[in-house]
């Protein structure tokens, strides 16, 4: 699998209701509910083809604080490369919410920054 292809994200896991949950291994959820955090928060930061109307950095913030929490503290059980597609998914909303805030944060105050590091 080269670096730059999607995650394995088995859509089924979400969208069929009939699928037992219990036979969904643990990161294929998290990866999961990461592609999903890391794709509200792209569009509370103004990515979606939207824009502006759907920016919402209130809620971009909380979304990339808790798409950093989950990715570091499941980075162990995701293996590396997984592990470094969400961090660098992360980087790239945690950039764009700086870049789209009026009075950006200090570094390293910015949503998520206390779970990684200051991004710059």
């Amino acid at each position: 699998m080269s670096d730059s292809s999607p995650l394995p994200v088995d859509p089924t896991v979400m969208a069929d209701p009939s699928r037992d949950i219990a036979d969904v291994p643990a990161v294929e959820i998290i990866n999961t509910v990461s592609v999903h955090l890391l794709s509200a928060a792209a569009v509370k930061c103004g990515l979606s083809e939207n824009g502006d109307a759907e920016r919402d950095l209130a809620e971009a913030r909380k979304l990339i604080t808790a798409l950093a929490g989950l990715i570091t503290a499941a980075a162990p059980e995701l293996g590396d490369h997984h592990a470094r597609v969400l961090r660098d998914g992360l980087r790239s909303v945690q950039l764009a919410f700086r870049e789209a805030s009026p009075f950006p944060d200090a570094p390293g105050q910015g949503p998520g920054e206390k779970y990684t590091g200051a991004v710059s």
